[in-house]
């Protein structure tokens, strides 16, 4: 490999790397995400564990939060309107708290 080759890598590689770790931290967020353990789903109002995706619960974030629902199809109603359902699943867990 010439002087020419090594720089020009060289250069792309300095020039890349930021992209490539702004990549990494997303990954590492998932795990600072707090679980808010809803056990009702906020869409359907149906129970999470046993629900239709079996022992595969599916989840979503929002605003830090981890929200559990039971199906995939959910999600897209969460996305339209995710504080409605984000307060559905908060006001679930204060009400579990308060008994």
């Amino acid at each position: 490999m010439d002087k020419i080759t090594a720089l020009i890598l060289g250069v792309f590689l300095l020039a890349t790397s930021p992209i490539f770790a702004q990549q990494i931290p997303a990954a590492a967020q998932v795990s600072q995400l707090e679980d808010v353990h809803n056990k009702t789903c906020p869409v359907s109002g149906d129970a999470v564990a046993g629900s239709k995706m079996g022992d595969k619960p599916v989840t979503f974030e929002y605003n830090g939060k981890l929200y559990h629902l039971c199906c995939p199809m959910c999600i897209k109603d969460f996305k339209k309107n995710p504080e409605k359902y984000s307060k559905i699943a908060e006001d679930e867990i204060k009400a579990g708290k308060k008994q």
